[in-house]
């Protein structure tokens, strides 16, 4: 059962490749957005340091400097497995310890409006990849949720912290699996968290996360709470990335 995959005595046959000579950087950014991507790209001085290779080819990782730090920034696949076999092939384009991680996400409670900041606390683990990281359980600690908290609080941003719910299945979030979590504490649901967090534990790195609070499954039918072509309060809004570069200031 997948409960029982977590096998921390034998052998990684595709081991890690850390690159002791790789750019040294205060912190990394994750960006799921491609429109975030060009946004940083035109508004910063980036300059390309390497790639992470798939079959889906390559995705370029760019660095540049901010307030006398050095920054590395990437667009990440979309739910766990990718994301995070994407931060454990970024060991060999940089060196650092520290991740911001930051996405739209579904809100499960009607009065959190579009566009509100959530800081996670814990992640339901329904997913499979984080059952490789760490031994089973129903939720995972998201640890640095007081520092990103702490970060939102001296910033003067408005936010709320909450469990989310990580899930591999975006089309299989039933009603009756909305009423568990929901009734546990979840406020968002995602595709990342719980895997990340449990990556990052296991290979001692540090992730800090915050969300884009966007469709709304707590209504009687989702509801996307969205504009055509909007950007401003969604995943896609450049003013997040702004977060996510202070709140890389903030760690780094």
């Amino acid at each position: 059962m997948i409960t029982e995959t977590f096998d921390n005595n034998t052998e990684e046959i595709i081991k890690v490749q850390r690159n002791e000579n790789a750019k040294a950087v205060d912190a990394c950014i994750l960006t799921f957005s491609n429109e975030i991507l060009q946004y940083v790209l035109e508004a910063y001085n980036c300059t390309k340091i390497g790639d992470l290779f798939s079959s889906n080819g390559a995705n370029p990782v760019f660095a540049f400097r901010y307030k006398d730090k050095e920054f590395a920034v990437y667009m990440s696949y979309v739910g766990a497995p990718g994301c995070v076999a994407d931060i454990e092939d970024t060991l060999s384009v940089i060196k650092t310890d520290k991740y911001v991680v930051f996405g739209g996400s579904g809100c499960l409670n009607k009065e959190i409006a579009r566009g509100k900041v959530m800081v996670p606390t814990a992640a339901y683990r329904d997913e499979g990849t984080s059952y490789h990281y760490a031994p089973a359980s129903d939720y995972i600690t998201v640890r640095n949720c007081d520092k990103v908290a702490e970060f939102m609080e001296q910033a003067g941003l408005p936010y709320i912290q909450g469990k989310t719910w990580t899930t591999d299945a975006v089309h299989r979030e039933t009603r009756a699996n909305f009423e568990k979590r929901k009734n546990e504490g979840c406020i968002s649901v995602e595709m990342e968290c719980a895997a990340v967090q449990a990556m990052c534990d296991y290979r001692g790195l540090q992730a800090y996360f915050f969300f884009t609070c966007g469709d709304l499954l707590d209504a009687p039918k989702w509801d996307e709470r969205k504009e055509k072509n909007q950007k401003k309060h969604t995943q896609h809004d450049p003013g997040h990335f702004d977060i996510a570069l202070e709140l890389a200031c903030y760690i780094g």
